[in-house]
């Protein structure tokens, strides 16, 4: 370590030595385009690589965009796979598109050919610029010369991306710390592998899993002990979601041609920011349809939030403690507006709801007093996806004949047999609880403001919500109330 230590210096030096004589010196940047200083050291906030070629590229990465760049990616899916749900659901809608993207990233691990060109377009997996170069002999494993790199646009590599998904979820699972040194609030990512005892799975693959996903090995019996095995995939789930998601995995849906179980599960528990006072909740109607109503208890406050409003919808931010997460609320306007009925305008919106009018309007939030009216709600949601994805074009690692999942093993053809995804979520005068977990099923082929007049916020019609954690921008949860009574 010492020696390519001193090696990655001294070729540094000596460029710089030689750029004594070339007007603004050497350009040097990491493989992801930040701009180092002569000294390896990066640049200020807002400082953007040079547009022409590099002299120096190092495989050096900055952790903050490597999270922000793999959350925008949830993202982008979590609106894609929003929109596919929510034309083929009728009623409420929750899911955890963080928890489905890690599920689905961990069996991309071992994808490869086709099958992996199209999980990647599908998860809509990062691409992003690199500056290529080819490697240099002596010039050590973190630095390549060239004299003039250029700047390439690339799917990011495998080896690229579950490092960035690994520190994500560490950074998910750090919450922040109350007065008491205790956490402000409860949020639990788990993963885990539940492959056939001596099934010889590659290394590399469940190295990859449990080093970036921290996915531990678990062998289980499915040939010999397939409901056993069920059984004990659904007790951990169960205790990660905190007894909230039970029997993720029916009966029938593992057997003896199963050979890895990929498991997600995520929990989250908080206070609002300001909580809802209980005396000022009252029943209301609720409309579900232009001439139905169910009657609901409506939670009042007003209060500070973010805000924003189109003609077409209103939108709200409601901190949970200490504003690390929030749950933010899309409520289309006009909801009785001829000729479109509650279900046409919520549809309407939905069909606006990608990702990037989802990050444009999310940077048009302001800080406005909000007199805010929403009902409590409590439901759970449960999906099996397959088809759903084949849809979205991943349609080769479901197929017995075409799937390639190569890196995982080559003992056998792999594909996966069921992706199923369960989620729970609860809203009430203190805050919010909620839970999902997603299972993969690998087989055989066989600030205060001045006062003014408060915005009105009232939900009494069919809304869209998302829980995220606005320190990675990460979607953790999304759906739909057209029913606040389930």
């Amino acid at each position: 370590m010492k020696v390519r230590y001193w090696i990655l210096m001294g070729i540094m030096a000596a460029v710089a030595f030689q750029a004594m004589a070339t007007p603004g010196g050497p350009v040097i940047v990491t493989e992801d385009g930040n701009v180092l200083t002569a000294k390896g050291q990066l640049k200020g906030p807002g400082r953007r690589p040079p547009h022409g070629p590099a002299d120096i590229v190092i495989n050096r990465r900055n952790p903050a965009k490597e999270i922000a760049a793999v959350a925008k990616s949830g993202n982008d899916f979590a609106t894609d796979l929003y929109a596919k749900l929510a034309g083929k659901e009728k009623g409420n809608l929750f899911f955890s598109p963080a928890s489905i993207h890690t599920a689905l990233a961990m069996t991309y691990a071992g994808a490869r050919g086709n099958t992996e060109k199209q999980m990647f377009t599908t998860l809509r997996f990062p691409i992003g610029k690199r500056w290529g170069s080819p490697p240099v002999k002596g010039a050590g494993m973190n630095m390549r010369i060239t004299g003039r790199a250029i700047p390439i646009s690339a799917p990011w590599s495998q080896d690229r991306l579950h490092p960035a998904f690994g520190t994500l979820i560490k950074k998910l699972n750090t919450p922040r710390k109350d007065h008491r040194g205790k956490p402000a609030y409860e949020l639990v990512v788990a993963n885990a592998l539940w492959g056939q005892k001596g099934y010889p799975f590659k290394e590399e693959f469940t190295k990859t899993v449990k080093t970036n996903y921290n996915a531990g090995l678990e062998e289980v019996d499915y040939v010999k002990a397939t409901e056993a095995s069920r059984k004990k995939i659904n007790a951990w789930v169960e205790k990660r979601t905190k007894q909230k998601i039970k029997n993720l995995i029916p009966r029938g849906v593992v057997n003896p041609d199963t050979r890895l179980v990929l498991t997600n599960a995520i929990y989250f528990k908080s206070n609002w920011d300001e909580k809802f006072e209980k005396g000022a909740t009252r029943e209301g109607d609720f409309h579900t349809a232009l001439t139905k109503t169910v009657r609901v208890p409506f939670m009042h406050q007003q209060e500070s939030h973010n805000y924003m409003e189109t003609d077409d919808f209103q939108a709200v931010e409601i901190y949970y403690k200490y504003g690390d997460l929030s749950m933010v609320i899309f409520l289309p306007k006009s909801y009785g507006r001829p000729p479109l009925t509650i279900r046409g305008v919520l549809a309407a919106f939905e069909k606006t709801l990608t990702g990037q009018n989802l990050a444009k309007w999310l940077g048009q939030f302001k800080r406005e007093t909000v007199r805010l009216t929403l009902p409590k709600f409590k439901f759970i949601s449960q999906f099996s996806l397959p088809e759903t994805l084949k849809k979205m074009g991943m349609t080769d690692a479901f197929s017995e004949a075409a799937a390639d999942f190569s890196g995982m093993t080559t003992a056998d053809n792999l594909f996966i047999s069921a992706v199923i995804h369960k989620a729970f979520v609860a809203v009430d005068e203190e805050g919010t609880e909620a839970a999902a977990a997603t299972a993969v099923i690998v087989g055989l082929t066989a600030m205060p403001l001045r006062p003014k007049q408060p915005k009105v916020f009232k939900a009494d019609h069919p809304f869209v919500f998302m829980i995220r954690h606005r320190a990675t921008g990460s979607i953790l949860f999304m759906g739909r109330v057209m029913n606040p009574k389930g």
